[in-house]
């Protein structure tokens, strides 16, 4: 049976709802934005394989920089989604002392972990249960980045991201601007909403204000420049 499509915003319930394509709506209330209906899970991670969304060693170190600028030498550091860890492997060129473990649903982790591109690989999802109970408080810095957009329930991988940081920790998160210059330009063509494999769109304003009722301090977030498809924030758990 199909997926049924559902009637109000997964984000804040308001039923005032309209398409931005056949499969992706917006919610006129808090513009979250949104598949509709969200494909089963199994799809997104084939479609992820077949079109794996994939930053650049640039950004990588990129972002890798603006945490240097808030947290110069963590100890240990999990990158969530990591894939094959190019961001860790990336990102240890700046921390050569920070111990970089790596969280993903498929066996890739594992394989970079073979590859000693990460030290500890975990094989499963950031809510799990055993993920949340294991790692509890074990990080200075946790990263969702190119992830929150692919999850069912984004609110419940930041409260498991938060639950892994220790207090002071960070959390850094990249993820598509739904109200970038960029993606109002394009309208239905701008290619973040197109893709099969992106479940949640999050207004930055949306997230921010998640983060600070979760008792978080955010630095400035980020757009690379204006017509920038994402933006970055950091948080720092109270």
């Amino acid at each position: 049976m199909p997926p049924a499509r559902r009637d109000d915003c997964p984000w804040c319930g308001s039923k005032l709802l309209r398409a931005r394509t056949r499969a992706v709506d917006e919610c006129r209330d808090c513009a979250h934005v949104f598949q509709n209906p969200q494909r089963p899970v199994e799809d997104r991670l084939l479609e992820e394989h077949v079109k794996p969304c994939s930053a650049t060693r640039r950004q990588h170190l990129l972002t890798a920089r603006a945490m240097m600028r808030l947290r110069p030498e963590p100890e240990s550091w999990l990158d969530v989604g990591t894939r094959d860890a190019g961001f860790p492997e990336t990102a240890r060129e700046l921390f050569p002392y920070t111990s970089f473990d790596g969280l993903d649903p498929t066996p890739l982790v594992v394989q970079a972990r073979t590859a000693d591109r990460i030290e500890e690989a975990y094989v499963g999802n950031l809510p799990d249960p055993h993920i949340t109970t294991i790692l509890r408080a074990r990080y200075d810095v946790v990263s969702l980045l190119n992830h929150l957009h692919h999850t069912s329930d984004p609110r419940a991988e930041l409260q498991a991201a938060l639950t892994l940081l220790r207090n002071g920790g960070h959390l850094v998160i990249e993820t598509p601007n739904p109200q970038s210059a960029l993606a109002t330009l394009l309208g239905r063509r701008w290619r973040p909403q197109t893709h099969p494999g992106h479940t949640h769109l999050i207004p930055l304003d949306n997230l921010r204000t998640e983060l600070e009722s979760r008792g978080c301090t955010l630095s400035s977030p980020l757009s690379r420049t204006r017509f920038s498809t994402t933006y970055r924030l950091i948080a720092c758990k109270a």
